[in-house]
């Protein structure tokens, strides 16, 4: 046997196939595992040292928005911190391509408005070195990267991209339009995409265009979009990926493409965006009668509390509210805290407010149970750190929405408020979790950052559910964060330790696991920040058998990652060592 390139020893390991644990040793030829056994170290360039850790196959998230930060972030923190070894994009039909280059700004925009992730920062840390979405695989192929990424064709590009986006937005496609856009489908699919993707919140999406509209797949037509999933069918392979949506309508795109479909999102209370989808349990029961009748549909589910830190400058959850988003909408600060401050437009906020609903309940009537505090904050309020509005409401004799409203304008919308922690109720959660057709996941990596932390979610599962609350196995637990999404998305070459599979690895010390407190990173392009949760009990993040993260968060600066075309990656690894992230 030639020299392996890593060997890791007497580790416990975990293979997401659900085989009982066993002591072994993995050996790594270019970056594919060789051998399992038990292996002579003087064979071997690199020896990691694994007793007393378990060896597990890395995770994979199936539900990121890491389209942009990709190119300014190798890595894809802060997932692959928390062990997340492969991620695809392109999710909930949005996305950069295809888009003609006088359409990029408004692209930009949009993406700002619905995942809010500054225009700035991607202006300055994007290549747009494409038009088609194949020439976008290209350029994502071409990026040194820290993860494996795959991508979906998103529909709302694909749209815009042949009928304008007001177009789009406004009537059904033309029979011309509808071929054209199908046969862009089949060309990103061909180009080696996963399948494609659509966001179907209706008129009242939480999540919106930058002119407070509804996204183009909120509003696309139900059939134009079961002939668009009829391309998968012409093909034999791919997936659907939808956020929302009737379930008569997401039963039809499963006949016509005869396709799985991944729907979002199973939540035991509300999802990152506030939302709950209805009963949990119908929606479980409708998902196994799918299945029964060989429609395949696996539920994407919230497995990790969603609580928040965030500031008005850049807070976009309320957009489902049309009050909220008459007060929200403008292209500066200023305009924003003049429509804040006017009685007229705070009034049928008062009408509509009730203190017995809570913020996951309710994104509009939350008021009461925000924190303030736990921020950079001006000298004047440091009295207010800590306290709920409610309780400041009380003391200054003024109605919630006015004390939510004043501070933040005082501080030029730059106060920092702190859900209280979320409620996990987790008897639900582990009937969730254990649920045949759940997956967990759904980080938003690289969305929502100034807010949202969700890409801990591996370490919470680990961590909190098996651990600590002994919901499942470690040996499930890992076929449900790498192996079952993996088989899922058509990924054919990683997600278990197997030989002949790619050495995408994490090694942890399980009794350490735990993920820590929040901070405010400024390493974003345009000087733009982000926040983070670290995690600690991670030994060893491998990508493509080379050590990416070590010691907890540690960068090495390799970029081993590879584009999956089609589920697979076809280039050798690449091995370019980049700036390491804080």
């Amino acid at each position: 046997m030639n020299k392996l390139d890593l060997l890791i020893q007497n580790g416990t390991i975990i293979d997401g196939k659900q085989t009982p644990r066993f002591k072994g040793d993995i050996g790594v030829i270019d970056g594919v595992i060789k051998t399992i056994g038990k292996i002579d170290s003087s064979n071997a360039k690199e020896v990691i040292d694994a007793e007393g850790k378990i060896v597990a196959p890395g995770f994979v998230d199936l539900h990121t928005h890491y389209d942009s930060q990709v190119f300014w972030d190798p890595w894809c923190t802060m997932n692959s911190w928390h062990g997340i070894t492969t991620v695809t994009i392109g999710n909930c039909g949005f996305g950069f391509a295809p888009c003609k280059p006088e359409d990029r700004d408004a692209s930009m925009k949009t993406m700002e408005r619905n995942e809010a992730i500054k225009f700035e920062t991607m202006k300055e840390g994007m290549p747009w070195d494409w038009e088609t979405h194949p020439e976008f695989m290209e350029s994502i192929e071409r990026t040194p990267k820290g993860v494996n990424i795959g991508t979906f064709s998103p529909l709302g590009p694909i749209m815009m991209y042949v009928m304008g986006k007001e177009e789009a937005k406004s009537r059904k496609c033309t029979k011309e339009e509808r071929k054209e856009i199908c046969r862009i489908i089949e060309e990103s699919m061909e180009a080696g995409s996963l399948g494609i993707s659509a966001q179907r919140l209706g008129e009242d999406s939480i999540q919106r265009d930058s002119d407070g509209t509804p996204m183009i797949t909120d509003r696309m037509d139900a059939d134009d979009f079961v002939e668009f999933s009829k391309v998968l069918k012409k093909l034999g392979r791919g997936f659907i990926q939808v956020l929302g949506g009737d379930e008569s309508t997401n039963e039809r795109l499963m006949e016509a493409s005869g396709r799985p479909l991944i729907w979002n999102a199973l939540v035991t209370v509300a999802d990152q965006h506030g939302l709950t989808f209805g009963s949990l349990w119908d929606t479980t029961a409708w998902i196994e009668k799918c299945n029964a009748e060989g429609k395949r549909v696996v539920g994407h589910a919230v497995t990790a509390p969603t609580d928040y830190q965030f500031q008005l400058v850049d807070f976009n959850l309320f957009d489902n509210d049309p009050d909220w988003r008459k007060m929200f909408m403008g292209d500066t600060v200023e305009e924003k805290m003049k429509k804040m401050a006017d009685p007229a437009l705070r009034e049928p906020l008062k009408e509509k407010y009730n203190p017995k609903h809570t913020f996951i309940g309710s994104m509009t009537q939350n008021i009461q149970h925000w924190r303030y505090g736990e921020g950079v904050v001006l000298e004047v309020h440091n009295k207010y750190e800590g306290r709920t509005i409610g309780e400041i409401a009380k003391e200054e004799k003024k109605h919630p929405i006015d004390v939510f409203l004043d501070i933040s304008i005082s501080e030029n919308l730059l106060s920092r408020w702190v859900t209280p922690p979320q409620k996990i109720d987790m008897e639900g959660m582990s009937r969730l979790a254990n649920h045949p057709f759940s997956i967990p996941g759904l980080s938003d990596g690289g969305a929502h950052s100034k807010f949202l932390t969700m890409g801990c979610y591996p370490t919470y599962f680990l961590a909190t559910l098996c651990r600590d609350h002994n919901m499942m196995s470690l040996e499930k637990a890992h076929w449900k964060l790498a192996t079952y999404p993996a088989q899922v998305a058509g990924i054919r070459d990683r997600g278990h330790i197997t030989e002949g599979y790619a050495a995408d690895i994490v090694v942890y010390d399980l009794d350490e696991l735990e993920i820590l407190p929040m901070e405010e990173l400024h390493d974003f392009p345009a000087n733009d920040w982000r926040l983070v949760q670290k995690p600690k009990g991670y030994n060893y993040i491998i990508v493509n058998g080379v050590v990416t993260f070590k010691d907890n968060s540690e960068c090495t600066g390799e970029t081993p990652g590879r584009f999956l075309r089609n589920g697979i990656a076809t280039l050798p690894p690449v091995s370019n060592k980049k700036k390491k992230v804080a």
